[in-house]
């Protein structure tokens, strides 16, 4: 069988222009860029021990300002019946205070709300009973990386101190038993949501307030609240025709230091 001449010329070009669009594509290959790698993932936030010993150190010491520290400083100032009433005052707030942090105020102190609304002004449900905390999770990972419980603790201490210091105001003049129901509710209704305005991401801490150690929170919050109560129990009884001289100025002087010397952990540790 015979081909055309033309047909084999053509088929000559068909074939040289085939091999050199082979030959290109496999030079483009070759020079193409390698693909960039993959982004490195971010490190897994590490607990720092150095800070976290620190906030413990911090909690101990700001946890002896109620125990023993105001407690002395209360009972050295009242009269010798009520001493020890006075003492044991302090040390039920502690331990009402514990339970109802563990219970809701951490939650509604330091959570977000599900409202955008409401979370100006009060936390949300998230960390009820500590739900959701284990021993691995941290408060602000890649930054402070504590772990969170010990964040709790200490925050616990201020929410101890702050009730407790209210109780000098209505030293002698309130029941046992009315304590324990005021103090509860004035730790739900009136610390967290307040603790939540300036620590927890509340409309004034968005605001730009701030507040390293308790100023507002914890000091101007007792002040406020230890006012209203005398305004409303008014003068002592047989005040200012009764000896009403401090019991013990030693007790007092003793607890003074012992919160001179907490004011380390309360302020150093804050920030």
């Amino acid at each position: 069988m015979n081909i055309p001449s033309t047909l084999k010329t053509t088929g000559r070009a068909a074939a040289s222009l085939a091999l050199v669009a082979l030959s290109t594509a496999a030079a483009f290959a070759q020079e193409a860029a390698p693909a960039a790698p993959a982004a490195p993932a971010a490190p897994t936030p590490v607990l720092d021990t150095g800070n976290t010993a620190w906030m413990l150190t911090s909690t101990a010491l700001v946890l002896m300002m109620t125990i023993p520290g105001l407690a002395l400083f209360y009972g050295g100032m009242v009269r010798k019946k009520n001493v020890l009433a006075t003492i044991m005052q302090s040390f039920a707030i502690t331990c009402l205070v514990t339970v109802l942090w563990f219970m809701f105020g951490y939650s509604l102190a330091f959570t977000t709300n599900e409202s955008a609304s409401l979370n100006s002004y009060v936390g949300g449900f998230s960390r009820f009973f500590h739900h959701g905390i284990t021993v691995s999770t941290l408060w602000l990972p890649g930054v402070a990386n504590i772990p969170e419980f010990v964040f709790s603790m200490f925050q616990l201490t201020f929410a101890i101190i702050t009730p407790a210091l209210i109780a000098g105001a209505f030293a002698e003049r309130m029941k046992f038993s009315a304590l324990l129901i005021f103090m509860g509710l004035w730790l739900v209704f009136v610390y967290a949501p307040i603790a939540h305005w300036v620590w927890g991401g509340g409309f004034l801490g968005s605001a730009g307030v701030l507040d390293f150690a308790g100023g507002t929170v914890v000091h101007i919050n007792a002040g406020v609240a230890g006012l209203v109560c005398a305004l409303v129990l008014g003068k002592r009884e047989g005040y200012g025709t009764t000896n009403m001289a401090p019991h013990n100025l030693v007790y007092s002087v003793i607890g003074a230091s012992l919160l001179w010397v907490g004011w380390f952990g309360f302020n150093a540790g804050s920030e």
